[in-house]
């Protein structure tokens, strides 16, 4: 039997082990693959602390993370679109109330993907490259193509003009890299926000117009080059972000929609131990004050905002629409870039907390990485 090991959370709010894990056989529509690179998003951070608030079905122990590029090296029954040795990407949903497994963890060697969830990558794109793109992508997808968030116009590769226009507040974040990208890959013309030091990274991407989201004229500023424009909604990223965008979204013409892909306050960085509960309550109190302000600003406003929690494509049309029909195609032909680009702290397993601490310090326009 192959061996595999993995980073285990061993029990809710426990300690972080490198331990053996079993070698999982795939089952239908699954593949196996042989993890070589792994990203890590800001929700890793907060799962030894904040696991249990943020998925409180989660069994322990658990393997978490969602970011992987790695080689098949076994497939499952009636999986057509991939073999023994194919180089892939894939979006790990062990985490996922709908899958709650931690075969289908990402922070392990052998890491169980849905073939839905996953895409060939070109023998040019490096491993840690293509590892940025799953839960940012899938994200992006979720606030963008669902029929219950902003329901856009699907991308593909004979480009239709929509003649809207996507706000995208943090267009310099990994969910941000790819709305822009997917947005004008569905026809849609996007403003964004960022630091002006990222400015040219998402005009890069496809943004037509970036503005600096510390600028107090910012919302004016937006609002003003919406003038004779058709707004297609927002994605707000970003500590902060939700209330401009309502502001801005309120003001101009079209889709009175906000999708939310980030928390109104930072919940990364909590303690651990007894001290957890003294930092948690005032947090969870400034959240739910928020939101209620969120709500009443939303309802006055006419203005309808929704969370996005970035793995409920699996189990949606989504899914397949970005992984299996559109991003293979983009990839190859060079129509979509990885972005943001890796940034590797460490080539073993027992680098992830290094660079979950390194990832809960803050980076710009990078993902952290560790290749295996």
């Amino acid at each position: 039997m192959t061996s595999n090991t993995a980073l285990w959370l061993t029990a809710k709010r426990g300690e972080l082990k490198l331990q053996p894990a079993p070698y999982t056989s795939p089952l239908e529509h699954q593949i196996l693959v042989k993890n070589r690179a792994i990203a890590i998003n800001p929700v890793d951070t907060m799962m030894q602390s904040m696991g249990d608030f943020v998925f409180p079905w989660l069994k322990y122990p658990a393997i978490f993370g969602s970011d992987v590029a790695g080689e098949v090296v076994e497939v499952g029954p009636e999986v057509t679109r991939f073999k023994v040795g194919d180089r892939v990407l894939g979006h790990a949903v062990g985490s996922d109330k709908s899958r709650n497994r931690s075969a289908e963890g990402a922070f392990q060697e052998l890491t169980i993907l849905l073939d839905h969830m996953t895409t060939p990558i070109p023998d040019e794109l490096a491993y840690e490259n293509a590892a940025v793109l799953p839960l940012g992508l899938s994200t992006a997808a979720c606030g963008l193509f669902q029929t219950d968030f902003l329901a856009l116009q699907h991308p593909s590769a004979s480009l239709k003009p929509t003649g809207q226009t996507l706000l995208v507040w943090g267009g310099s974040t990994s969910v941000g890299s790819n709305a822009i990208q997917l947005a004008v890959a569905a026809g849609y013309d996007v403003i964004t926000t960022a630091s002006p030091k990222n400015a040219d990274y998402c005009r890069k991407l496809g943004a037509s117009a970036v503005f600096d989201y510390r600028n107090p004229a910012v919302v004016n500023d937006i609002v003003a080059i919406f003038k004779g424009r058709t707004c297609a909604g927002a994605l707000a990223i970003g500590v902060g972000s939700t209330a401009p965008c309502l502001e801005i979204v309120h003001r101009v013409n079209g889709s009175k929609f906000v999708a939310v892909a980030s928390p109104s306050i930072s919940l990364s960085n909590a303690p651990k131990g007894a001290s957890r509960a003294l930092w948690l309550v005032p947090k969870l109190g400034r959240l739910l004050a928020s939101g209620l302000v969120t709500a009443t600003k939303s309802r006055i406003a006419g203005v309808r905002t929704k969370f996005i929690f970035g793995s409920s494509l699996v189990s949606n049309e989504v899914g397949g629409l970005i992984y299996r029909d559109f991003l293979p195609g983009a990839l190859a032909e060079g129509r979509y870039l990885a972005a943001p680009d890796p940034l590797v702290v460490g080539h073993e397993l027992a680098a992830l907390e290094l660079a979950m601490k390194t990832q809960s310090e803050g980076v710009s326009a990078r993902k952290v990485v560790v290749t295996l």
